[in-house]
């Protein structure tokens, strides 16, 4: 997913002590190869926890995990002799993924966030699962991890458990150079001695949300940049297709006070004030006549912070999520504080769920409104004066009008993605876990939207700057310094109008320019603050 946003390298050490990790401390690690350090603090809660359950290691009772099977076999006793090996069978018959591995960067979110859970010292695992977690991580060891297997409940159980049997020295893992390798051997390479399970160690390290929940901490960093550059893309076709800034104004948006929608207006403010271009279209003539005579721009235009502020509203929500996410200790059994050992419901994902599905759509309204703005360009019924296609010779040339066919197949597909996994319940092991939350499937399709986002916003400020271009040679105007600045930037890599050239390259160009925060960081440089 090469559009997927990605930020300067992370520098320096995540501590892993028992208390939350942030968004930031998990794209740090997952993305950016930050290390990983376990607190002393955190690995004597472990023990604590860990003694709890070798209390219970030769008691005949059943407890979930201990001395019994898994799911539906929760019913049948497992004799102490055999409880180790019950570990080991668990692991591996859930490493039972099928289709294409998943990215590096969500193996190593999944993985670092089950060993913060392990570091709670709620699960009862030994200090020696965490370190070797740990060291894997900053080994660069990445197991292999596929694309089918989770349903969101007993949480992401084959993905958690592909990465126990690579730790476990079984299964395969990505060195750190990429190369595939059998997992004991890139251990060995490493000096890191693989796990051998003990009671309930299985168990503690498949049965979490972690996958899920990496991928959601990973789309809420990347929209961050994304709705920001949607308020970019959209203050250059404001002014390029000489909309006006006045529904922007705080006191009409206060009348509705979301949030983000604040937010979004006052960005489109910044970014448009002082424009030539937004000021010519104001003039009166010698009776104090208004010489333009459109009232209202389209919607697509005039409504742009409303749905980028609930855009931004649904995101900080999702934030919120994930940031319980973070602060929870997700298995079942759990050890509690006061020394209990207790069967619980906290491994659904119906709270992560729904929260990536909530996203997926308003990704798919932010693209369609996008795309909206982009076709207005090329339409010479629409786009105030402007060459049909904006191309350079219309009828020999066919200008940006395929590039908009690009957008538009994005955005049928973001609607397809809008749809909801998380209604999607299906019945497993037996009729025991009969609802689940498909948590896992909301993931990955979100981040396939996020990815077409991307996209989709790079064709509009490509559409929109040509725009600009061919307005500025017609008049004389210059854009606005905010939007002049993105100009700027994107003719660093796509040369201005002229006869039609191969245009895949310069989508991928500005695309690039879009994740990386590039654009971003043009307009904040010309006009400050964006929010």
């Amino acid at each position: 997913m090469s559009a997927t946003v990605q930020h300067r390298p992370a520098v320096g050490v995540v501590e892993v002590t028992g208390d939350p990790l942030t968004i930031d401390d998990v794209v740090a690690v997952a993305r950016h190869g930050a290390r990983v350090r376990v607190t002393d603090r955190a690995l004597a809660g472990m023990a604590a926890s860990r003694a709890v359950v070798e209390s219970l290691a030769d008691d005949d009772r059943p407890h979930y995990g201990v001395s019994t099977g898994f799911g539906a076999l929760a019913r049948r006793h497992i004799p102490v002799a055999r409880r180790a090996q019950l570990q080991l069978a668990l692991v591996r018959s859930h490493a039972a993924g099928a289709g294409p591995e998943v990215e590096r960067e969500v193996v190593r979110a999944l993985q670092l966030l089950r060993l913060a859970t392990l570091a709670t010292g709620r699960t009862g695992a030994r200090p020696v699962l965490a370190t070797t977690y740990a060291a894997m991580l900053d080994a660069g060891i990445t197991p292999v991890v596929h694309e089918f297997g989770s349903l969101g409940c007993s949480g992401d159980l084959a993905p958690l458990a592909h990465v126990a049997l690579a730790a476990l020295g079984e299964g395969q893992v990505r060195d750190a150079d990429g190369a595939l390798r059998p997992a004991g051997e890139a251990l060995a390479g490493a000096g890191i001695e693989p796990l051998v399970l003990a009671e309930k160690e299985g168990l503690a390290l498949v049965n979490g949300t972690d996958g899920m929940l990496g991928m959601l901490c990973l789309a809420v960093h990347d929209l961050r940049t994304l709705l920001r550059t949607a308020d970019v893309a959209a203050a250059t076709s404001v002014e390029a297709l000489l909309g006006s800034d006045a529904p922007f104004a705080a006191d009409l948006v206060a009348l509705r006070p979301h949030p983000g929608q604040a937010a979004s207006a006052a960005n489109l403010r910044a970014l448009l004030a002082g424009s030539p271009v937004v000021a010519s279209h104001r003039t009166v003539d010698a009776h104090g006549r208004p010489e333009c005579t459109r009232v209202q721009d389209a919607y697509s235009l005039r409504c742009a912070p409303q749905v980028h502020g609930a855009a931004r509203d649904t995101l900080d929500h999702a934030a919120a999520v994930a940031g319980r996410e973070l602060a929870s200790a997700i298995d079942n059994p759990v050890v509690t504080v006061d020394g209990r050992v207790e069967s619980n419901g906290n491994f659904h994902g119906a709270p992560v769920a729904y929260a990536l599905d909530f996203l997926a759509i308003a990704v798919a309204d932010v693209a369609s409104m996008s795309e909206r703005r982009t076709d207005r360009f090329l339409d010479v019924a629409r786009s105030e004066g402007l060459p049909a296609f904006l191309a350079d010779d219309p009828g020999v040339d066919s200008g940006l009008m395929i590039a908009q066919y690009t957008a538009a197949g994005i955005v049928s597909e973001l609607k397809r993605l809008a749809a909801p996994a998380s209604v999607d319940s299906i019945p497993s092991s037996a009729m025991q876990e009969d609802h689940v939350s498909m948590g896992w499937a909301a993931a990955r399709k979100l981040r396939r939207a996020v990815d077409g986002l991307g996209r989709v916003l790079a064709i509009e400020l490509l559409t929109a700057v040509r725009a600009l271009d061919l307005r500025g040679a017609a008049t004389g105007l210059a854009p606005a310094a905010g939007t002049g600045a993105v100009r700027d930037l994107l003719r660093t890599v796509v040369p201005g109008p002229g006869p039609d050239r191969h245009l895949a390259p310069e989508i991928d160009a500005v695309t690039r320019l879009v994740a990386d925060g590039s654009v971003v960081a043009g307009a904040r440089a010309a006009v400050g603050h964006l929010d």
